[in-house]
């Protein structure tokens, strides 16, 4: 089994919040495809990269993930574009993990 992590950004480059609706028809999309989801949106989650030696970007984000048995790639990685023009983005992390339920 997989466990999917979608890393959407809450603000565009000039910080202006995306509108809700773009999330709501991610969980829609996501959901149809895949029967459920789980979504982290409350206490925004924060990533910090050094874009070079000197300049440290922050970005907030939610996080969705979907438990999968099938590992789609090739729908994922195409998913993947889709939703990089959606939030205006040069590129977003959608990774997967094996993991075993207890």
């Amino acid at each position: 089994m997989y466990l999917i992590q979608l890393l959407l950004p809450l603000y565009d480059n000039d910080q202006n919040c995306f509108p809700g609706q773009l999330y709501d028809q991610v969980r829609t999309e996501l959901t149809e495809q895949f029967g459920g989801l789980t979504s982290y949106m409350r206490a925004p989650a924060t990533g910090l990269w050094k874009e070079d030696s000197s300049n440290v970007v922050r970005d907030d984000i939610v996080i969705y993930e979907i438990m999968t048995d099938n590992l789609q790639r090739e729908w994922w990685a195409q998913y993947r574009l889709e939703l990089q023009e959606r939030f205006a983005q040069d590129s977003l992390i959608i990774r997967a993990m094996p993991f075993e339920q207890l």
